[in-house]
């Protein structure tokens, strides 16, 4: 992950703000609403006031357990943020950026359609013959549509290839850059 906070580091130089403003070579505690503090892989502040946030998450197999996890705590990540940004913790009244990049290992495991569980409460019909990859990308797409987050990106790689994808249309890494570096600017 160590690549993609360089490269949030990079845009936010290009949109013209200090190295001393960006801090992301070690896990950057603010405060929280329902706990006191949570731990941030990119976080960048400019007066003392925060502009934006990056969590960074990955995920290479154990796919069943994780997606549940991860879901879990991406929704109570944001739940604290902006509850805590409701009671002015970071020192601004415009909303910060808030960013969420998920890189998933591209195998047949996260490609493969799961079945859900029977159930006398049915899920949603989009999760219906979803694979892996699918839910993390309506995941992704959602937390965008429901404003937990301002932008989402889901990005997939190849073990033994390297190789490196979108994951989905809406949630790549393309769009999830240039909102940010639009935010960054509108800030600087």
């Amino acid at each position: 992950m160590d690549g993609f906070a360089n490269l949030v580091k990079a845009v936010c130089l290009k949109a013209g703000f200090k190295k001393s403003e960006i801090f992301f070579d070690r896990a950057v505690p603010i405060p929280g609403y329902y706990r006191p503090q949570k731990n941030w892989d990119v976080v960048v502040l400019r007066d003392g006031r925060l502009i934006a946030a990056v969590e960074l998450k990955s995920q290479s197999g154990s796919f069943g357990n994780n997606f549940n996890n991860r879901s879990e705590e991406v929704l109570g990540v944001s739940r604290d943020f902006w509850m805590a940004y409701r009671e002015r913790v970071f020192g601004v009244t415009e909303a910060p950026w808030l960013g969420y990049l998920f890189f998933l290992e591209d195998s047949s495991r996260s490609e493969r359609a799961v079945s859900l569980a029977d159930s006398p409460l049915p899920p949603l019909q989009i999760f219906a013959g979803t694979s892996y990859l699918r839910r993390y990308e309506i995941l992704c797409e959602r937390l965008v549509l429901e404003r937990d987050y301002t932008a989402t990106a889901l990005v997939v790689s190849d073990r033994d290839t390297a190789s490196v994808r979108d994951g989905g249309v809406s949630v790549g890494a393309v769009q999830f850059f240039s909102s940010l570096y639009n935010h960054l600017i509108s800030r600087s």
